[in-house]
């Protein structure tokens, strides 16, 4: 069966419901395409139906039939926290996650983010560089680099952390790629941060799925004037972060 989903996986280019249509019709596997496609994957893999993969993700929406990944997949079993927020954050914004992760790295939590510019790219560099574990959750194929500003820190994390992606190969990501790839980056974090964020943003999607998912939520409160997303989370009952303090206190 794990075959069968690797298969439809490889086809559909991890696309959640072409792949359930066509196990709900019972298509039928074209063996000499499945080996062709088998051939062309340069990344490893883990089905739904695998013991490795992570117990949290089979309960969110619509949870990925396989992942793709290059790395430590026993990252997977760590503590974690989701850092997420803006593409293009304020010196507060990135001094704040530089500072945090590196508390965060100190109390043996692994760094979940999406590898984006800003935020994201910010949090995973400050795990590498204070000698944390992180885990980027890709929008596009687990072999193509995205943006490519990020390449440095995607060779680095591909042989000594964790890079995940739901989709084959070197794919372009397509915008609609990003609020999909949201739901695991929420689904592999135990806890989420949220640094710096527009109220109608794709870091509130994922805090969405955070929420709908059962997981707390900290926040950075923002400067009055810049953009309001985490003192409206915060407003909304979001967890004020201050200090790592504030974050470590409540998860343990």
């Amino acid at each position: 069966m794990e075959e069968i989903l690797l298969y439809f996986a490889l086809k559909y280019q991890g696309d959640f419901h072409a792949i359930m249509t066509a196990i709900e019709n019972k298509e039928q596997v074209d063996k000499d395409e499945a080996k062709a496609l088998k051939a062309r994957l340069k990344a490893h893999y883990l089905t739904i139906l695998s013991p490795l993969y992570p117990t949290s993700l089979k309960n969110i929406q619509c949870p990925p039939f396989v992942l793709f990944y290059h790395g430590h997949i026993e990252f997977l079993k760590e503590p974690s926290i989701g850092v997420i927020g803006m593409r293009h954050p304020s010196d507060y914004g990135l001094y704040a996650t530089n500072h945090l992760v590196k508390g965060l790295v100190e109390h043996n939590l692994t760094i979940v983010s999406g590898m984006a510019i800003g935020i994201d790219g910010a949090s995973h560099r400050a795990a590498i560089r204070h000698h944390g574990h992180t885990i980027a959750v890709l929008g596009g194929g687990i072999d193509y680099i995205y943006p490519k500003s990020n390449t440095d820190i995607y060779e680095i994390m591909k042989d000594e952390h964790l890079i995940i992606s739901e989709i084959p190969y070197d794919i372009l990501p397509k915008r609609t790629d990003f609020p999909k790839r949201n739901r695991i980056i929420a689904g592999l974090s135990d806890n989420l941060l949220v640094v710096e964020a527009q109220e109608k943003s794709g870091t509130m999607i994922t805090v969405g799925c955070a929420l709908e998912q059962g997981k707390d939520v900290f926040a950075i409160p923002g400067r009055i004037y810049d953009h309001g997303g985490c003192n409206m989370l915060i407003g909304q009952g979001a967890k004020l972060v201050n200090k790592v303090e504030d974050i470590i206190e409540d998860i343990y």
